[in-house]
């Protein structure tokens, strides 16, 4: 498919990165998530590939995004590297734009969701009457996009097919999901990341309102996993805004991935049964490319540059090749 792409009025024909057929050196095995394909290798380390596919609702919508794979793995990678120093990750390398490898950890059946304001989901809950989310009580007579009186964690379970379900910190020592002090320090690993995810976010002049992190389990210690502080997994409004926004209870402008979700709800979709996914223009599917940018210069304060796509499948097969001779016998 083409999109006209930059802003004008000329278009720019490529190929968006839709998914990836690989049989790698040492490749054990193969998973196509929503959104990444994941290679493991020899059981050491995995390659994930962050595709330019777009989900929403649990659903991967018919077109995909150019350059959305590029700018989450490229945020990823760059958070993953600052915050080394507060919980231990699973990055290796970055071989290439739309590529990371990392060790090969046991994923925790459990996704740590931290909000300091009362939007998307948790608002949704709110709207609706609920005052208690994942065993946390909201108080009363907050509006949407609120500051939350302290930042708080709802956790949600990593559900391989259908919606993640709210759980508790409570239920999840309760049933069995992970240990005591795997849940401390879960607490722990996501309020110090999202502390840190706000200072950085506050000096590019955002607000980071909620985001989710995944951890697993690497020779018997938890380790930070996926992606971090990213727009699919994080939702941000811009700083000198806010107030004036909030005081007139318009809409925050988003550097986030709800606004296509909201997209969709306004054109009847929400990942219902018998609901079709409204169609995605050329024009929609640009503005969401744009988007996408606009966080990645926002958040990291860098240019983005645009990788070349010609070839792009060849470009990362030899990388990841060339990874793969030159660590294998080493990691």
């Amino acid at each position: 498919m083409c999109h006209r792409l930059n802003g004008c009025n000329t278009f720019e024909y490529m190929e968006p990165l839709v998914s990836t057929n690989y049989f790698f050196k040492g490749q054990k095995d193969f998973y196509r998530g929503k959104v990444r394909d994941v290679y493991n290798i020899n059981d050491q380390f995995l390659v994930m590939i962050a595709t330019d596919r777009i989900s929403a609702f649990d659903h991967v919508l018919p077109e995909s995004i150019p350059y959305k794979g590029q700018v989450l793995n490229q945020i990823a990678s760059t958070f993953l590297d600052e915050t080394r120093g507060i919980v231990p990750n699973w990055k290796i390398a970055e071989p290439d734009p739309h590529v990371t490898v990392g060790l090969k950890c046991d994923p925790l059946p459990v996704e740590i969701v931290v909000r300091g304001y009362l939007a998307g989901h948790a608002w949704r809950v709110y709207r609706d009457g609920g005052r208690e989310l994942c065993g946390v009580t909201l108080p009363e007579g907050l509006k949407e996009n609120d500051k939350l009186p302290h930042p708080i964690i709802t956790p949600t379970t990593k559900e391989r097919d259908g919606h993640d379900q709210d759980i508790s910190m409570k239920e999840l020592h309760e049933r069995r999901v992970l240990k005591k002090r795997q849940i401390e320090k879960l607490e722990h690993y996501g309020m110090a990341l999202f502390e840190a995810g706000s200072q950085k976010a506050d000096s590019q002049d955002l607000i980071l309102v909620d985001t989710k992190y995944e951890f697993g389990i690497y020779n018997d210690k938890i380790v930070l996993i996926d992606e971090i502080h990213t727009p699919d997994s994080s939702r941000y409004f811009y700083k000198d805004s806010y107030e004036k926004i909030q005081s007139k209870d318009q809409k925050q402008r988003q550097l986030s991935k709800e606004f296509v979700r909201q997209w969709l709800i306004e054109n009847g979709f929400q990942g219902l049964e018998g609901q079709e996914v409204p169609l995605m223009t050329a024009e929609f599917v640009e503005n969401v490319s744009n988007r996408y940018i606009e966080l990645f210069e926002h958040i990291t304060g860098n240019s983005f540059v645009k990788r070349d796509y010609s070839d792009i499948s060849e470009s990362i097969s030899t990388a990841v090749d060339s990874f793969i001779t030159n660590n294998m016998q080493v990691l």
